[in-house]
């Protein structure tokens, strides 16, 4: 079997442990997923990968529902490094406003993981997370609920995971504004990062 096709079957591996370990919340497992200089840039969080572990737990401690299912991949392989894009939905659970009070919703926002892959010690690890948020949408769990959203907020939530950002802004969390999405400057600006990382420079944080 050809060489890069070897190492595009194992970068697929790898970003399948860490949708079902971190979901599972199988910590330890996960952690092993990540190259040690490895950063995780989410909606809510954005450091090390041993602080989004830390912060992952206290959230899943407190009730915080989020789960992740993914689609297919594209997989680039050079040399050591590697760029990997791969389809998913984050999928997130909790309360907003209603009619009648308080309603329990789902969000779920379509996107991509567009992941630094690099070899440590002979083994792929995740060195650099980016989801790129392309839609999104919110959904009460009981479907005869009526959600009553704060209009002026939600327009100004960022396009593509506007109704993910409005939950988890609910729910006390901070977030990031600028992140990238299915067109505009920010996903360019990663595109070009990603090739000339690929390339051999500098991988630009």
């Amino acid at each position: 079997m050809p060489h890069t096709l070897v190492d595009k079957q194992l970068i697929r591996e790898l970003v399948e442990r860490w949708a079902v370990w971190r979901d599972a919340g199988d910590w330890e497992r996960f952690a092993t997923c990540w190259h040690p200089d490895g950063v995780m840039m989410a909606t809510w969080f954005q450091g090390p990968f041993a602080e989004f572990i830390r912060v992952t737990q206290e959230g899943w401690e407190k009730g915080v529902s989020i789960l992740h299912f993914l689609g297919g991949s594209a997989i680039e392989v050079t040399g050591d490094r590697a760029i990997a894009q791969t389809k998913m939905t984050i999928s997130q659970r909790g309360m907003v406003e209603g009619v009648d009070g308080p309603v329990l919703c789902d969000v779920v926002c379509t996107g991509r993981f567009y992941d630094f892959i690099a070899k440590h010690e002979a083994r792929w690890k995740l060195l650099h997370r980016q989801p790129i948020y392309e839609k999104d949408r919110i959904d009460p769990v009981d479907p005869g609920a009526q959600l009553r959203l704060d209009a002026k907020l939600l327009a100004s939530m960022p396009e593509g995971y506007r109704h993910l950002a409005y939950i988890q802004t609910r729910i006390g969390y901070q977030v990031k504004m600028d992140m990238p999405m299915l067109k505009g400057a920010q996903v360019q600006q990663l595109y070009r990062r990603g090739a000339r990382w690929l390339a051999g420079g500098e991988l630009e944080r």
